[in-house]
C-alpha cells in the first residue's frame, strides 16, 4: 500500500480479496475476536461449576454444564451457548436459576453463587490474537476509526484494553452494562456509529459469533467480517459474512 490509499486487504479463509475501501469505522468484538476466548472463559466457567459442585453437591454438575454451554468432554465453551454470547449479569441469573431447578431454594442458590462468583482476571488472561497495536494504528493511520462492542462489562473491558496497551487507540467502547440492548440487537452498533458520526453503511463489523454478525447485518453495516478464532464455526458465520477469516491477524495491509 502506498500514498493515500485507504483500503485494507482481506485475505485468507474466504478466498479472494475484499477491501475496506469506503469504510470509515471498524467495530470489533472483544472475546474470541481480539483476545483468545478459551483462555479467558473456558477455564473460568469450568472452575465456577466445580466451586458450585463443592458447595451444593454433584447433582448440580450436569445441569450447570448444560445450561451454561460447556462441552462435558473437554470443558470448552460450545458455540452459540450462553457462555459464548451472554453478558455476565445474565449468566449469573442463569446460574442461580439452574441451581433452583436442581432443587435448591432461591436463597441457597443465591448464596452459593455469591460465594463462587469471581470474574476472570481481565489482564492476566487476555491473550491477543494479533498485534493489536499495529492493527489499530494501521487503521487509524488511514483515517479509519476503531471501536469495540462487547458482551463483557465495562470495568474488565477497560482493564483488558489498557493491559494490552490499546486503550488510547480505541475511539469508542460499548459494553454489556452500558444500558443498551445487547447483541444481536442492532443498538450497540448503531450507538457507536451515531457517537462517531459515521453512517452504518460506511462501518464494518468484525466478530467471531453469530450474535456479532447478526448485529452488524441488522444495523446495515457496510461490511461484515467473521473470524474463526472464537466460538463461531465456518458453517455458522459464512451465511451472514461478506468474508470469513481465520482471525484478525488476517486483516493485512494490501
Amino acid at each position: 500500500m502506498t500514498g493515500d490509499d485507504t483500503s485494507l486487504a482481506l485475505g485468507g479463509v474466504a478466498g479472494g480479496v475484499s477491501t475496506f475501501a469506503g469504510i470509515e469505522l471498524v467495530v470489533f468484538d472483544k472475546d474470541g475476536t481480539l483476545i483468545d476466548f478459551d483462555r479467558m472463559w473456558s477455564g473460568w466457567s469450568a472452575d465456577l461449576v466445580q466451586k458450585l459442585v463443592i458447595i451444593v453437591g454433584d447433582r448440580a454438575r450436569m445441569p450447570l454444564v448444560q445450561a451454561l454451554g460447556l462441552d462435558p468432554s473437554d470443558e470448552r465453551v460450545i458455540p452459540g451457548s450462553p457462555l459464548a454470547a451472554w453478558p455476565m449479569a445474565r449468566l449469573r441469573e442463569l446460574t442461580v436459576a439452574t441451581l433452583v431447578d436442581a432443587g435448591l431454594t432461591d436463597g441457597a442458590a443465591e448464596l452459593a453463587v455469591t460465594r463462587s462468583w469471581q470474574p476472570p482476571d481481565p489482564v492476566a488472561l487476555a491473550h491477543p490474537l494479533a498485534d493489536l497495536k499495529a492493527l489499530f494504528r494501521a487503521l487509524r493511520g488511514r483515517g479509519i476509526r476503531v471501536a469495540v462492542a462487547t458482551s463483557d462489562d465495562r470495568a474488565p473491558t477497560e482493564a483488558t484494553l489498557a493491559g494490552l496497551g490499546v486503550a488510547g487507540l480505541v475511539d469508542a467502547l460499548v459494553c454489556a452494562d452500558d444500558g443498551l440492548p445487547v447483541k444481536p440487537a442492532s443498538d450497540t452498533f448503531l450507538h457507536v456509529c451515531t457517537r462517531l458520526g459515521v453512517d452504518p453503511s460506511r462501518a464494518a463489523m468484525v466478530g467471531d459469533s453469530l450474535a456479532d454478525l447478526a448485529m452488524g447485518r441488522a444495523a446495515g453495516a457496510g461490511l461484515v467480517i467473521g473470524v474463526l478464532s472464537g466460538t463461531g464455526t465456518w458453517a455458522e458465520l459464512e451465511p451472514l459474512a461478506d468474508v470469513v477469516l481465520g482471525s484478525v491477524a488476517d486483516l493485512s495491509l494490501g
